[in-house]
């Protein structure tokens, strides 16, 4: 006789799955996981275990459970990457702080460079612009308009900045997802032209774990960080900062610098330093440092075991997770625009992750008058996304990231499994009557 196979039936995500897992307001329509993420109800239920521990015993938990529940987390962590060791894995607040370590602990000579894709991150991009104030380097960008550019065009653009300034470009900067708008970049062809080049990649991953399939072994990347408290479902903040062993010479210090640092021996001379966090002898010095930067919130990153086994007892695994949120992102986009009457992204769904993309049907006037029906002037741009943005949360209890590119504002929908169609359609309407009253001036 045959052996029975039991057969889960995969769960039924939408509004209703969302009421019962997750714990957003009545009435409230989460559009915009990709900013801040949204965890259900086991996390939060692993967090408050967590800081219940944490105020028992805060001295021995802190000092000596943290470390090691930390360290069994690396491991979970480096098997869902496919990352080679977990070593070269280690836990900070976020991408931001991730990428502000990295950049920050390299040494640059006159002549060097950082280069980065034009539309990386604001955070990032003023990172660099502080570090061309403050060392020798140099900055340049890569040439990538989202809108008109495809994946060959930038791997060709990126392709000639280090042919144009080989030898000099210290590091690169790209992303694994673009923010806004949200679409996958080719990063794994980047990562590869750094390698031809001799260039460190600096991957900025922040829409990346629970998001899509990262495969760190394979990718060969130098530095990736990717945050949990987006598409993890792990309370914020909570970010990987992954190092590639044979680059972890090059990283110093945790940020900020704390009892794990090293200092060199003719740093030290006849200082003697009397910590109670000894590295110890089986201990990674790099991942050392990072276990302990100052007095935080442990309970973030202890939850990371809770959010995958929610993803894949209940929600049926990340496969499942991405198939409904890829395609309700994709009907919820062609609803969008039906809606707002507008266009997309003229992308190739191979770019396609759990973002819906729609311009906003207002016009950017950027003459010396616009005084003319229904346009906005440039120079009101910023007034403009900040009436809508706060608008939505006040008014109409959803909220929709809003960006302006290439000459034009833009919407950025997050698709999830507690959101189905209609939702999409909510957001829609209201950012059609928003984008009205902006047509009439009322934002002023």
């Amino acid at each position: 006789m045959d052996e029975q196979i039991d057969i889960v039936s995969p769960p039924s995500f939408g509004r209703a799955f969302g009421e019962k897992h997750f714990m957003f307001k009545p009435g409230f329509i989460h559009l915009n996981q990709g900013s801040y993420g949204g965890y259900p109800r086991p996390v939060r239920d692993a967090l408050r275990s967590v800081q219940d521990a944490v105020q028992a015993e805060p001295d021995n938990f802190v000092r000596y459970t943290y470390p090691a529940k930390l360290d069994e987390i690396r491991g979970i962590l480096a098997e869902h990457l496919h990352a080679a060791d977990k070593d070269e894995i280690v836990l900070v607040p976020n991408a931001t702080t991730a990428l502000n370590t990295v950049l920050r602990n390299l040494r640059y000579q006159p002549g060097d460079m950082i280069a980065y894709v034009q539309g990386t991150y604001g955070a990032i991009e003023k990172t660099v612009d502080y570090l061309v104030e403050s060392t020798p380097v140099e900055s340049v960008y890569i040439p990538f308009d989202p809108i008109t550019d495809d994946d060959g065009t930038l791997v060709e653009s990126f392709r000639s900045v280090l042919q144009e300034h080989r030898g000099r470009v210290r590091v690169a900067i790209f992303d694994t997802i673009m923010s806004m708008p949200g679409l996958r970049m080719p990063f794994e062809r980047l990562a590869q032209t750094c390698r031809e080049f001799g260039a460190l990649s600096a991957i900025d991953g922040a829409h990346g774990i629970g998001l899509i399939d990262l495969d760190l072994d394979k990718l060969g990347a130098d530095f990736l960080t990717t945050n949990c408290h987006k598409w993890l479902f792990v309370p914020h903040t909570c970010a990987v900062l992954y190092v590639a062993l044979k680059k972890q010479q090059l990283m110093r210090s945790s940020l900020p610098t704390s009892h794990g640092f090293q200092p060199l021996p003719e740093v030290l001379q006849m200082k003697q330093y009397i910590s109670p966090y000894e590295l110890p002898a089986s201990k990674n010095p790099f991942v050392f440092q990072f276990s302990y930067t100052g007095t935080i919130d442990n309970g973030p990153s202890l939850c990371i075991p809770a959010a995958i086994s929610f993803r894949k007892e209940v929600c049926g695994g990340e496969e499942a997770i991405r198939d409904y949120c890829q395609s309700l992102a994709r009907k919820g986009e062609k609803l969008v625009v039906e809606i707002l009457q507008t266009r997309t992204l003229p992308m190739p769904e191979s770019k396609r992750v759990a973002f819906a993309n729609v311009q906003l049907p207002l016009e950017i006037f950027s003459g010396v008058s616009a005084e003319k029906a229904g346009l906005v002037p440039l120079a009101d741009v910023p007034k403009v996304i900040d009436f809508i943005l706060q608008s939505l949360a006040r008014d109409y209890n959803t909220f929709v990231n809003i960006a302006f590119i290439s000459g034009s504002l833009w919407a950025r929908f997050s698709a999830q499994v507690y959101l189905e169609l209609q939702d999409f359609e909510c957001g829609a309407k209201a950012l059609k009557e928003l984008c009205e009253k902006v047509a009439n001036k009322e934002y002023v």
